[in-house]
């Protein structure tokens, strides 16, 4: 699996071929039933099932790409470590450790180890990016009341 650091944009040409395969797929998903699709590849000539789910997936990977954002697949019941979840937080190990002790963020302990849902720092991130973007709209509030700040 790859680490948040290890994950790159992609380069220009697969972003030209993803726009490409992007539009394509787009509108044949349009046309599509929801069940079990079959895909060839060009190249061998086999013919493969996929779910129709999948394919939505894939759509929306290709979009991400076009768009040359990074992308990143994590199944949602993945159970990462402290120091995973400290990297996905951008916080120290030992701080997220306190988030845990505090019951800030859901855990469960394998042996000695912290194990956290991967959907619950997730969650926590979003949580904590909103309170931030709150706290920001109320200083420049407050800072417009006393004349401070002038927008």
């Amino acid at each position: 699996m790859e680490t948040l650091e290890e994950i790159k944009r992609p380069t220009k040409a697969e972003q030209l071929v993803a726009i490409e395969s992007y539009t394509a797929l787009s509108s044949v998903l349009k046309h599509l039933d929801q069940g079990d699709t079959e895909i060839e590849i060009e190249e061998s000539k086999e013919r493969i099932k996929i779910p129709y789910k999948a394919l939505k997936l894939l759509e929306d990977i290709l979009k991400a790409m076009s768009e040359g954002k990074p992308i990143s697949l994590v199944p949602i019941a993945t159970e990462v470590t402290t120091q995973k979840a400290a990297e996905i937080l951008g916080c120290s190990r030992p701080h997220l450790v306190k988030l845990l002790e505090e019951g800030k963020i859901n855990y469960t302990k394998v042996g000695k180890h912290r194990r956290i849902l991967f959907e619950d720092v997730i969650q926590y991130r979003d949580v904590m990016k909103s309170q931030q973007k709150n706290y920001l709209i109320d200083m420049m509030s407050f800072d417009e009341d006393k004349g401070i700040y002038d927008t």
